[in-house]
């Protein structure tokens, strides 16, 4: 638990290592109330493999005491650099797009992420919007189709390919059984 802003560079050590640490919720220090709430959280190992899936949600408040929408939506005008892509086994940048763009094909990618924003009216939801159904977001949208390029060229290297440790389906282990003892000392 961190209290912001009078904390946030050291919030930022740890939210920085991506790979170890997340925001798991946020809350209001004036009413306690719960802000945001992520189901964000890292695969499970089970019989030496990955199981389970981590396309993540995230429900966020908007308004009164809370940011308003377009300050909860600007963090996605540039694109940022995550884990996934193909077989979670890839950083990509993260784009933004409409519900109806979110069919990613090129290498299982690049990874997307859609926001529907809906109003609570008298008890009931009312709603979706489809927010990134925006032309404010084109830049960012085409600043990630220039990074998956970069990122695509490298082919099956890093940083385009996670680091060993952190590939989510991998061969590495029935790889490393058929080629043990050909390692040399260098």
């Amino acid at each position: 638990m961190f209290k912001c802003p009078e904390e946030m560079y050291d919030m930022l050590v740890f939210i920085g290592a991506p790979s170890r640490y997340t925001v798991k919720a946020v809350y209001s220090r004036e009413t306690g109330e719960i802000a945001a709430s992520s189901s964000t959280q890292k695969l499970s190992l089970i019989a030496g493999r990955y199981v389970g899936k981590d396309d993540p949600v995230c429900i966020v408040r908007a308004q009164g005491i809370f940011p308003a929408v377009g300050e909860v939506v600007e963090p996605f005008a540039r694109p940022h650099i995550v884990e996934g892509w193909m077989r979670g086994s890839h950083n990509g940048p993260l784009m933004p797009v409409a519900v109806r763009e979110s069919n990613p094909t090129r290498f299982d990618g690049p990874p997307r992420v859609i926001a529907l924003g809906f109003q609570l009216a008298e008890g009931h939801l009312v709603g979706p919007v489809d927010m990134f159904d925006d032309p404010a977001f084109n830049n960012a949208r085409q600043s990630a189709l220039d990074i998956a390029d970069i990122l695509r060229r490298h082919g099956p290297f890093e940083p385009h390919r996670l680091p060993l440790e952190e590939m989510e389906y991998t061969t590495m282990p029935q790889v490393m059984k058929k080629v043990h003892g050909r390692f040399e000392k260098i």
